[in-house]
């Protein structure tokens, strides 16, 4: 496992395959570990010819808990977002997204694929839509936009998961004989897998148990709120996937991720609860590898650095190039000395690819583009 420090918080994380691949990162959801990512999803997409990094996102794993910070009170939460008033909670999912960005700060990675699950998936689409520039394509799975309007989970879904657990520390058997019940409530019945499920949650207690992280990480997802005005910002590929047959978040919140994502595409997968079992590796190994390499059509535009200058001369002769050849090689040269000394020190807007390629510039006078 391997370590870095951003923004105060400790993230736990782990490389698989060749690191001078295009890096792809993988978010795990509420209240669990990187773990869910198992070692044979892992190396699968290494094979699809990318440098794959899990990680425990904060609260969750070996990654920093927050235990000094106070444990939300759900009928608190509830009451404020009832009266339209802002949650007081020590982070929300805004947070998460500065601490994946710490992350490719830290590894020095300008750019990723980015794929989350559940909650993960929230921090995705987050991201994307927030750091366009970061992001080269989103894989959403098993997740929603937090649009107060899509249908919830059943009550007693709700009561499985809320009802109190015995302490693992007492009577560990009795401790996942309780989670189990609620996995199994909400996996696939299409591939159950009770012993590898179980095995998981055993390897996960053993690793970090902190149910109140698991507490603070659904208040922030509470308090984010809406996540659909940033999708709509969304422009590099991306694919949501949903099981058909996840009770606890309904395949309605994933269509309403691809309703709000321009250009995204939706699978649908049948059999599929609200876990990923090794049946369905190849399956969504294959999706993620095929959406990664959609192409890319989107640009954004931000200002240019001292360091864009030699690409921003490159755009100008070459289109100089195809729009000038009438200058002699004489008025060439000459024109071409006084841009040098001019352009690469302008303020200029660049048109920057989902590559992070430099693909035009503009340089504005108050509302003119001159």
């Amino acid at each position: 496992m391997n370590f870095v420090e951003t923004n105060g918080i400790r993230l736990c994380w782990q490389g698989f395959g060749d690191a001078q691949n295009a890096p792809l990162l993988l978010l795990p959801g509420l209240g669990t570990q990187m773990l869910r990512w198992t070692p044979e999803l892992c190396r699968s997409l290494a094979d699809q010819g990318f440098y794959v990094l899990r990680l425990d996102l904060r609260d969750s794993g070996l990654s920093t808990h927050l235990r000094d910070a106070p444990v939300p009170s759900f009928a608190d939460l509830a009451a404020d977002l009832g009266a339209e008033r802002k949650p007081q909670v020590p982070y929300t999912l805004h947070d998460m997204v500065a601490d994946v960005i710490g992350l490719m700060d830290a590894l020095n990675l300008p750019r990723a694929h980015v794929v989350g699950r559940s909650m993960g998936g929230m921090v995705a689409q987050l991201l994307a839509g927030s750091h366009p520039q970061r992001v080269l394509s989103l894989v959403s799975i098993m997740s929603s936009t937090g649009n107060p309007q899509l249908p919830q989970a059943s009550p007693e879904i709700m009561a499985l998961m809320m009802r109190p657990a015995p302490s693992p520390k007492d009577d560990e058997d009795a401790y996942l004989d309780h989670a189990m019940v609620f996995a199994q409530c909400i996996a696939s019945p299409a591939y159950p897998e009770p012993q590898t499920q179980r095995e998981l949650m055993r390897e996960e207690l053993h690793r970090a148990y902190d149910p109140a992280g698991t507490a603070r990480q659904i208040a922030a997802i509470a308090a984010t709120g809406d996540l659909r005005p940033w999708l709509s910002k969304i422009t590099v590929p991306s694919l949501i996937v949903h099981g058909a047959e996840d009770v606890l978040i309904p395949p309605a919140c994933g269509q309403d991720s691809a309703a709000a994502i321009p250009g995204a595409e939706f699978l649908l997968v049948p059999g599929m609860g609200h876990d990923l079992p090794q049946p369905l590796y190849a399956t969504v190994v294959q999706a993620i590898a095929s959406n990664a390499r959609r192409p890319r059509t989107g640009f954004h535009v931000r200002a240019s650095t001292a360091d864009d200058g030699e690409r921003v001369l490159d755009i100008w002769r070459s289109a100089v190039d195809d729009s000038h050849d009438f200058l002699s090689a004489q008025d060439r040269e000459a024109i071409e000395q006084e841009v040098i000394s001019f352009l690469p020190q302008a303020p200029l807007q660049l048109a920057v690819d989902e590559l992070g390629q430099i693909a035009g510039f503009m340089l504005l006078d108050g509302g003119h583009m001159e």
